[in-house]
């Protein structure tokens, strides 16, 4: 998704959760019409997990935290339930570690969108993605609206009030009183109050600001996070292989999985696929080295070259996916990983290793998505869906764009 855009919702019970390099402090608040909280049972976070349709859930530190919205449960009257995000770390602003919101099918995990704002700088917390109401029917939009004064910002605009406690010793930025893990000093949060001053107005991005890149060499991404092709200011348009491995995990048994890549236009209508058994598209931009039948072996099993400069202008979406059309599981799959290669040197440039196994038959490595810039953007997704085959993955891959 991009920023403005919105997709409907097709289930009553929805997840969002918000994933960044860093741990973050995550809530959702429940707005009315007039774009205000009705009173402090409204804001939904660490210190109040629970209110009317909406709930709260700690990822722990080890995972993303989440706010699931059960839209059938939220009362009369709630029109907008906003998701923010803030770095749990006291005055640490975005840049260089944007967010990704992954919006999901509350009850099987099943990936309806996911959104990453663009060129952040010096805004310390966001609302991140808005569930809505709009005719009758709930959508989800992507916003990345940044706030540079952190979670009070959003909270004043809002009309919720976070105070400090009175017996703290010194004050503290309200992003980490508001959401952090410290039982101890718990936040006070008022009703709206009627003479409230007018919010803050959002913090524009710092120019030049951004994801992170390449400047500093290999990155290693985990689930969820995005990293912009970008080296010395300037996008990346040459040969790049993404190469794909894995091992069976019980030795001596064999494992044949085919990786491929979905081609997307820019309203995720699918273009083409190139897989083994169609091993170049889009007039050659694209092509696939060939199937492996075993999975045993050092190095790649299977290589995607991807020619970043001819990918025609109607295509902007690029999804890597792995399937078994024997029906093994990925439980029976050792050391998944995905890596983007420089063609001309064969430096390594971006690797997601899979860290977890479900039992299904296809998994959604990684995304390349095309940026206004020109650029492109890699999103390591690790979803795993129910699919034998390349054509089974194209509607959760546009899914995931």
């Amino acid at each position: 998704m991009t920023p403005g855009s919105n997709i409907p919702l097709p289930v009553s019970r929805v997840a969002v959760d918000v994933a960044a390099p860093v741990r973050l402090d995550v809530s959702g608040l429940l707005l009315t019409g007039d774009g205000k909280v009705r009173s402090d049972d409204d804001f939904i976070f660490y210190n109040q997990p629970s209110g009317p349709g909406v709930t709260y859930r700690s990822g722990g530190g080890t995972s993303a935290d989440a706010i699931t919205v059960d839209t059938a449960a939220v009362p009369p009257g709630i029109e907008k339930i906003v998701v923010t995000a803030s770095p749990d770390a006291a005055g640490q602003t975005f840049q260089g570690i944007e967010p990704t919101a992954t919006i999901r099918n509350a009850d099987d995990g099943s990936v309806l969108g996911t959104f990453t704002p663009p060129q952040l700088g010096t805004e310390t917390a966001l609302v991140v993605v808005e569930i809505y109401l709009r005719n009758g029917a709930w959508k989800a939009r992507a916003v990345g609206q940044g706030y540079a004064n952190g979670l009070a910002g959003i909270a004043t605009d809002f009309g919720v009030t976070v105070e400090e406690p009175a017996a703290a010793p010194a004050p503290q930025p309200a992003t980490a009183q508001a959401a952090a893990p410290q039982p101890t000093a718990p936040p006070v949060v008022a009703p709206p109050a009627p003479a409230a001053p007018p919010a803050a107005p959002p913090a524009a991005p710092a120019p030049g600001a951004g994801k992170i890149n390449l400047d500093k060499g290999r990155v290693s991404l985990q689930k969820n996070q995005t990293v912009s092709l970008v080296k010395g200011g300037s996008p990346l348009l040459s040969l790049v292989h993404m190469g794909l491995g894995w091992e069976p995990a019980f030795h001596g048994k064999d494992i044949d999985l085919d990786a491929s890549v979905i081609a997307y236009g820019p309203q995720r209508d699918h273009v083409d696929s190139c897989y083994f058994g169609k091993l170049s598209i889009l007039n050659g931009a694209i092509k696939h080295s060939g199937d492996n039948l075993t999975g045993e072996g050092g190095g790649d099993d299977e290589v995607i070259v991807v020619d970043l400069g001819r990918i025609p202008p109607e295509v902007t979406g690029l999804v890597f996916t792995v399937n078994s059309f024997s029906g093994q599981k990925f439980t029976e799959v050792a050391k998944a990983y995905c890596r983007l290669l420089d063609a001309a040197t064969g430096e390594e440039l971006v690797r997601f290793d899979l860290t977890s196994a479900e039992a299904q038959t296809g998994v959604m490595m990684a995304k390349l998505v095309r940026q206004f810039s020109g650029e492109w953007d890699m999103t390591a997704l690790g979803e795993f869906v129910k699919a034998r085959t390349v054509r089974n993955m194209v509607k959760p891959g546009a899914q995931a764009l």
